[in-house]
């Protein structure tokens, strides 16, 4: 759960040797604290374990963007030398902007506007993966405009039951992404692409939902997409030789969880890929994968600052106690939007206390902002104590609002014993900027 370089001694949370009390002294709360080092280990290890057990087969490692992303994350990408996977505009003039080159850039979304297709060809991404049939005419009419032949995949809807939540299960067929292999879609969107001078279609790709544990799932996604790979060599006389098969890799957000590193999946995903392909008489694609959250999850906390406490009596004769924290909904959605779960802890004291049931709740307008729905900590828990929650690296900060015009949170990140802010903590001047005065 917690990022390596955090230790606690004598009840006090300490990051690379930088104490809480002390970070939030020096940055307020609520913050997100990133391990710099935690972040670029776990890029490296996915990428290793990919060219170990795909050899010449490997392919990139596709940052997830939608996780985190900043101008100091997207160098630290480039520098680590994997590609990163976008979805919008904005998050493609992030990885531009931190010297992330086009050709190691992947470009996603379900409704990629005309100007945002635009742009990728025109900087010249790596590939666009396509979504529609819409999508393939309008990369198509960009890649003619611009006088490139474009990459491009065909995202998959495989009809796989990721053991998610429904929110973030993507790959069965009753969703807004891709193209059903089923149905026929699929085959029909092959045969509109290879229709267009313009358009050069490298494999498919499938992401079958996020935060997912074991490998079931992927490997019968891959299976059902070789498949089709075997289909379209036997109709159109082509060999795809490109095959992304997306990322959802799970991480610990609770006691007793275990996040899913690269050896407990690549090993077997690559057994079925290989296998499959051999069967249909295929050649080994180049396999591509995308851990966001994955990667930078474990890698970040969120430190808040307890402002009130109040006891709640239940109808059952118990009490529970509530703890209002200086953040909530507005800087962790994921527990208001589809009940994710995390832990916290006191970070700055000892407590010798009983525990006694809490809810950790936020600061804004709503019954549903908790951060925390049922957890045991201190009874002596008081405002201006601090409590610290782990693996708030992926869709913290990069969900954040400003809801009940609250400014979003800072990043910092810790490198050798030093703290310094990536991405600044908002002011009421920032609320007030795009206000139009007349």
């Amino acid at each position: 759960m917690w990022s390596q370089a955090i230790s606690f001694e004598k009840g006090h949370l300490t990051i690379s040797g930088l104490s809480a009390r002390e970070l939030a002294t020096q940055f307020g709360t609520p913050t997100f604290f990133i391990d710099e080092d935690h972040f670029r280990d776990r890029a490296r290890a996915w990428s290793k374990s990919l060219n170990q057990h795909f050899g010449e087969s490997a392919g990139d490692v596709y940052y997830a963007a939608k996780a985190f992303i900043c101008t100091d994350v997207a160098r630290w990408i480039k520098e680590e030398g994997i590609g990163i996977d976008v979805c919008t505009g904005g998050e493609l003039a992030v990885a531009l902007a931190g010297g992330i080159d086009p050709k190691k850039i992947e470009v996603h979304g379900n409704n990629k506007s005309v100007a945002e297709i635009e742009r990728a060809v025109q900087v010249g991404v790596k590939t666009i993966v396509i979504d529609s049939l819409f999508e393939i005419e309008r990369v198509a009419a960009a890649a003619s405009k611009h006088g490139v032949r474009q990459c491009v995949m065909l995202r998959l809807t495989p009809g796989v039951e990721a053991h998610t939540h429904e929110s973030i299960s993507t790959a069965h067929e009753d969703v807004k992404f891709g193209f059903s292999i089923a149905s026929g879609a699929a085959a029909v969107a092959v045969a509109e692409v290879l229709s267009h001078a313009s358009l050069e279609l490298r494999g498919f790709h499938c992401h079958v939902g996020s935060q997912i544990f074991g490998t079931d799932s992927f490997e019968l996604a891959a299976t059902r997409i070789i498949a089709l790979m075997k289909a379209c060599k036997e109709k159109h006389g082509i060999e795809l030789p490109e095959l992304d098969l997306g990322g959802g890799y799970a991480i610990a957000y609770l006691s007793g969880e275990k996040t899913v590193e690269p050896e407990d999946v690549l090993p077997s995903l690559s057994a079925v890929v290989k296998r499959e392909c051999a069967a249909a008489g295929l050649a080994l694609p180049i396999i591509s994968i995308e851990p966001g959250r994955n990667i930078v999850g474990p890698t970040t906390f969120t430190l808040y600052e307890v402002g009130t406490v109040k006891d709640v009596l239940l109808e059952d004769g118990s009490t529970r106690r509530y703890i209002s924290v200086d953040g909530g909904m507005s800087d962790n959605i994921r527990p208001s939007l589809y009940g994710a779960e995390y832990s916290a802890v006191l970070a700055d004291r000892v407590s010798t206390s009983a525990h006694a049931l809490s809810r950790v709740v936020g600061k804004h307008c709503e019954t549903g902002d908790i951060v925390i729905r049922d957890i045991q900590l201190p009874s002596d828990i008081a405002p201006g104590d601090l409590l610290a929650t782990p693996a708030t690296g992926a869709y913290g900060r990069s969900m954040a609002s400003n809801y009940n015009h609250l400014p979003r949170p800072p990043v910092v990140a810790i490198k050798n014993g030093k703290a310094r802010v990536i991405v600044r903590r908002e002011n009421e001047a920032d609320l007030l900027a795009l206000d139009v005065k007349e």
